[in-house]
């Protein structure tokens, strides 16, 4: 029978590093002398130098570029529902980043964000939520795409201090699609090229984003594990660990008592619209604060809530098929989180795209061993 042990999640912190050698010949001169008085003497050998290969790695994964260099561009960042009525999604997978968010009623968004390589399809695009602005803050000058939000939440994107370039459905509608396969409001599609054109003709700066991760190799003590479970009220979520792929692959099981109400969206492999499942090089899972605010969500009646982001809370990283258990740090919103185990040492992750999951305190996150 599997061991379960109880973990809470890791947020991460980012700098890009490489490295590189070269080396010269030098040619060796012999002289050689015979009874005469003539001297033969070996012409120099040529010097060669070799030169390092430079490798471009994208400022979000740590990983070389697929396209062999950097895009000079800014990061987009869209959200996207996660409801069983919202699956499959697509696009996801081509993000450099997803966080997922816990939103009123239990429920989980995510935040889709692209920089180094793009989507051509996106969806469904849903609404924005306060807590938005703090996870984003460390990227720098974002390109931020939405469909609707309450007033308050519209009124911090659009201010002045906001780090987000607006350019949502409600402002930018030329960039969103309807899905005609799928009912409203869970088909709104987008893509990146389209949002990288609205940004242009606006006349948005073409910010590259500051790497918020830390990569490198392992700190020593790492837990084989196989897989990690997050119990959300809706929707236990399970990344599993995959050898053969090198990845983690998302799925997804009925809550407790829970089964005569689920759906097929709510059990087994997470599935994009493409077939592919959702997979991640890095998961981090992170313990936060969430909180009820005072602005009425939805007609039902629901509060918006949203989170503590800064300070600091339990936190593990899932890498290489090992946890790495400690706790993210995080002094100011403009800060990315760092991961540091019990004794300091940082935790790095791998190069690749990553999953951070926001987990209020008091649900579960259970592993697999």
């Amino acid at each position: 029978m599997a061991s379960l042990s109880v973990v809470a999640t890791v947020s991460a912190a980012a700098a890009l590093v490489g490295g590189c050698g070269s080396g010269a010949k030098k040619a060796a001169i012999a002289s050689t002398s015979s009874s005469s008085t003539t001297t033969a003497r070996t012409a120099p050998a040529p010097t060669t130098t070799s030169r390092p290969k430079h490798v471009a790695l994208c400022p979000l994964t740590g990983a070389p570029s697929p396209a062999g260099k950097v895009p000079q561009r800014a990061a987009i960042a869209v959200k996207v529902e996660n409801l069983p009525a919202a699956r499959p999604q697509w696009g996801l997978n081509r993000a450099d980043i997803v966080f997922e968010e816990p939103v009123e009623g239990g429920i989980t968004r995510f935040i889709a964000v692209y920089q180094c390589q793009g989507a051509p399809r996106i969806e469904p695009v849903r609404s924005a939520r306060f807590v938005d602005i703090k996870i984003l803050k460390p990227l720098g000058k974002v390109l931020f795409a939405y469909s609707g939000a309450i007033q308050p939440v519209v009124e911090a994107v659009d201010s002045p201090t906001s780090l987000l370039e607006d350019v949502g459905a409600m402002t930018q509608g030329q960039a969103y699609w309807r899905d005609p396969t799928r009912l409203e409001p869970h088909n709104l599609v987008t893509s990146t090229e389209r949002l990288y054109q609205v940004a242009a003709a606006k006349g948005y700066p073409e910010t590259v984003p500051r790497p918020i991760f830390s990569y490198g190799h392992p700190p020593a003590g790492g837990k084989p594990v196989t897989a990690a479970h997050v119990d959300y009220p809706l929707d236990i979520t399970t990344w599993t660990w995959t050898p053969g792929l090198h990845r983690w692959l998302r799925s997804y099981a009925c809550p407790p008592g829970e089964q005569q109400v689920c759906t097929p969206e709510d059990n087994g492999p997470a599935m994009l619209g493409n077939g592919a499942q959702i997979s991640a090089v890095n998961v981090v899972i992170l313990h936060v604060v969430e909180y009820s605010t005072p602005y009425l969500e939805d007609a039902a009646g629901a509060h918006e809530t949203d989170c503590t982001l800064t300070g600091s809370g339990p936190a593990w990283v899932f890498r290489n098929g090992e946890e790495f258990v400690g706790r993210w740090v995080r002094p100011k919103l403009a800060d990315p989180a760092t991961f540091v185990e019990a004794d300091g040492t940082r935790i790095t992750l791998a190069p690749g795209n990553t999953w951070e999951e926001l987990v209020p305190n008091g649900e579960e996150v259970r592993v697999t061993g």
